[in-house]
């Protein structure tokens, strides 16, 4: 059966973020998502930037490599375009943005990424992830010293080690050539979304709703549902019998929907002093995703700080597990004391005894013990009397139950 290819996009700013920063497009030939970093005043306008830049690439390929490496380019060129854009905006100082993005050539799909944004591909009711995020918890992740599930927790989870923009002259973008066919979904998406919905649910939407403008919002609320305290965008490329999955007409979504405030200048770079020099740090509220160079000094550092952050956690977790432990046998020491200070009579061997202690066990432990064995014998006593110590008799105190012991010497059958 005959299917035809389509695509989607969303995007949302979410239930906590004050502006949208993700951009994406869903071209004739071109896919991308971009996630902006750098707070209110440069993650919108770094991947606007980049997204408004990248469309250049939407056009008929023939080669895939081609492809591939015309993507790497535009990219390459879009930073510049950043790092000019510092230079004349310097309110803009240490913005960057993380790209994904896909140029379809037949039965072919040529990828541009850098960052922590994602590609899936669903094959076969099958979805696994294209992209690499250039995280440093993923690095963690691959050097075995921590797990998947630690690294979803891990306190450096938003540190991000590659992105696009006026923190490194040169960064390195991944590109690859990939076959697809006719069925698969391939899907687009920022951290908004992989952070928050679980890959077994994105699976499960992309299997079970057909429709890609569905698809696309169902996704979108599936990380409002979670709470969204990120932006989420999300781009859905389906592969039918034809050689496109063209959006008629293009979309654009996110902040590159919109004009930008100024524009960005796109001059020779002149040179220019080291940009901590030229431009101060703002006196702003940081983002929650910040980039660092990818470097051994760095990357080292944060290990030892791991260390003693997994350090602390131990420490933490045997000083409550030691107060924890003191405080139960604190109170069955006290439990055990108070219990020692309760008689009763009864009856032991036949004869009528004072015990120490209550009338309970806890398990195969006996809370009472026999105290004193009284010289009276359980036959000399009048039935009702040998029913009641055999039943045992409470007693408030030792002396008390000493006077229960005389009540019962003087009840003696003659």
């Amino acid at each position: 059966m005959a299917t035809s290819g389509n695509s989607a996009a969303a995007s949302h700013v979410g239930r906590v973020r004050a502006n949208n920063q993700d951009s994406a497009y869903a071209g004739t030939h071109l896919f991308i998502v971009a996630d902006g970093m750098g707070g209110h005043a440069g993650g919108d306008v770094a991947s606007a930037i980049t997204v408004k830049h990248v469309v250049e690439a939407d056009r008929i390929f023939t080669d895939p490599d081609e492809a591939a490496q015309v993507l790497h380019d535009t990219l390459i060129a879009a930073n510049h375009i950043l790092s000019d854009t510092v230079i004349e905006h310097n309110e803009l100082t240490g913005m960057g943005t993380t790209v994904s993005g896909m140029v379809r050539v037949g039965n072919k799909m040529a990828m541009a990424h850098i960052g922590d944004s994602r590609i899936y591909l669903l094959r076969d009711g099958e979805m696994k992830q294209i992209t690499h995020d250039h995280t440093f918890v993923q690095r963690l992740v691959e050097s075995g010293r921590i797990t998947l599930e630690e690294a979803a927790v891990h306190p450096r989870r938003s540190v991000l080690m590659r992105v696009l923009g006026d923190v490194d002259a040169s960064p390195e973008i991944d590109t690859e050539v990939f076959d697809t066919r006719s069925g698969d979904r391939w899907l687009l998406c920022s951290d908004g979304l992989s952070s928050f919905v679980t890959e077994d649910k994105i699976a499960a939407t992309l299997r079970r709703v057909t429709d890609p403008d569905a698809a696309t919002e169902r996704l979108v609320q599936a990380s409002l549902d979670q709470g969204a305290p990120d932006n989420v965008t999300v781009v859905l490329v389906d592969i039918g019998d034809d050689e496109t999955s063209a959006h008629v007409p293009p979309l654009t979504v996110g902040s590159a929907a919109s004009p930008l405030s100024f524009e960005p200048t796109i001059a020779k770079k002149p040179i220019r002093l080291p940009n901590l020099l030229l431009h101060p740090l703002k006196a702003t509220q940081p983002d929650d995703s910040h980039f660092e160079p990818e470097s051994d000094e760095y990357y080292q550092a944060i290990i030892r700080e791991d260390r003693r952050r997994v350090r602390r956690r131990h420490l933490s977790w045997i000083a409550f597990i030691t107060i924890t432990i003191a405080a139960i046998a604190g109170g069955l020491i006290v439990g055990y004391q108070y219990t020692q200070q309760q008689f009763y009579v009864g009856a032991d061997d036949g004869q009528v005894a004072i015990y120490q202690g209550v009338q309970q066990d806890i398990g195969p432990i006996s809370m009472s013990h026999v105290y004193q064995v009284t010289d009276i014998r359980m036959t000399d006593l009048p039935l009702y009397r040998r029913a009641s110590v055999e039943n045992t008799i409470n007693a408030h105190d030792l002396e008390d139950a000493r006077r229960i012991v005389r009540t019962l010497s003087d009840a003696r059958l003659p």
